[in-house]
């Protein structure tokens, strides 16, 4: 497949700037595979399509406040920093991303919060937008990482236009996160409320949790049109025991396995044993999942409606069928359903 082959038309008006007002209210697009039909309900109604003994996996992922501000010495020049990853705890070491990206240099120093309480010097450029960036502060480690967290904002995706809100703190967050480390939402996870999950719960649903710390390699554009040339970020991931055994016992049952979410799919492909199970692991995957692929693990999925030629939307189309894809994707633009991190959803059985 070709990378043109994921192209359409998205009106700007599709592109969600809000979440629903309620995280189990967004809009559902059911796609039966075997039937080949088409169905529009609501998130909540997620619940008639799963039985006691079915497992859904949940990335418990927590994003953390990666968008800094900060300005450059001598000439005061606003700087966006994107924290993407901590590469050395004790010697504050950070792979960013900057923007305006021309006007920052090895050497440079930038400072942060109103009174300059701390300062960043770039020692290492990685890529065109990519820096690597030493922070100078004196207290002490857990001090340093309170000064991030009350310096950063919510990472919402440069699709939506709109400043960060105070709502966007809790929003841009699922209700099961738990181990910090992402720069991105796992957006599928963000349509369960508390009150969703426990219904499912009481209905004997099994939550199957593990880890996919999102980094901007989910979001990182597709430039070859042959997209086995695509290579994509390494990004860290965990399989708990308890997870893979409840999920292997639910393949032996022929149970409905749900991965919610695309980085729940590459989590639990990234580790397949040679009998079709899942071996428990923590590690890093930089697994790319395009049509055509067989998939070992899930058989239904809940996604959003991405954004044309996103490696989100491709691997969708594995799962449903390109032609399948294609034609839900071209209804739910006809219907006005909302597309990318605070849209509607999608699931796939």
């Amino acid at each position: 497949m070709k990378l043109s082959h994921f192209s359409f038309d998205l009106p700007d008006e599709l592109l969600a700037e809000y979440p629903a007002e309620h995280r189990d209210e967004a809009r559902l697009m059911v796609l039966n595979r075997k039937e080949q039909t088409i169905e529009h309900k609501v998130f909540k109604d997620v619940i008639d399509y799963f039985e006691e003994g079915d497992v859904m996996m949940l990335n418990n992922t927590k994003v953390f406040p990666a968008r800094m501000f900060g300005n450059k010495e001598k000439t005061g020049a606003r700087i966006e920093v994107f924290l993407l990853r901590e590469l050395n705890a004790e010697n504050r070491l950070w792979d960013v991303l900057v923007d305006p990206a021309r006007k920052i240099r090895i050497g440079n120093k930038l400072f942060f919060g109103d009174d300059d309480s701390l300062v960043a010097e770039v020692i290492d450029n990685t890529t065109s937008r990519g820096r690597t960036l030493r922070f100078l502060f004196d207290g002490s480690y857990e001090e340093f990482r309170a000064k991030l967290l009350e310096l950063g904002q919510t990472p919402l995706p440069k699709v939506i236009k709109r400043e960060v809100e105070a709502s966007d703190e809790e929003r841009y967050q699922t209700i099961f996160a738990k181990h910090e480390g992402a720069v991105a939402a796992p957006t599928a996870g963000l349509h369960f409320s508390k009150h969703l999950l426990k219904r499912l719960e009481i209905k004997g649903v099994d939550f199957a949790e593990m880890t996919l710390h999102v980094g901007l390699g989910t979001f990182s554009p597709v430039e070859v049109e042959d997209l086995s040339k695509h290579k994509t970020d390494s990004e860290q991931i965990i399989i708990p025991e308890a997870s893979a055994d409840m999920i292997n016992n639910a393949i032996e049952s022929k149970r409905r396995i749900c991965a919610v979410g695309t980085t729940v799919m590459r989590t639990v492909e990234s580790s397949v044993s040679a009998s079709a199970r899942l071996n428990s692991y923590e590690g890093w995957t930089n697994k790319f999942i395009f049509p055509p692929y067989d998939f070992s693990i899930a058989n239904s999925m809940i996604t959003n409606f991405h954004t044309p030629k996103s490696t989100l939307m491709m691997m969708a189309a594995a799962f449903a069928g390109y032609d399948f894809l294609m034609e839900a994707y071209k209804e739910a633009v006809k219907e006005g359903y909302k597309f990318h991190t605070y849209g509607d959803a999608m699931l796939i059985i």
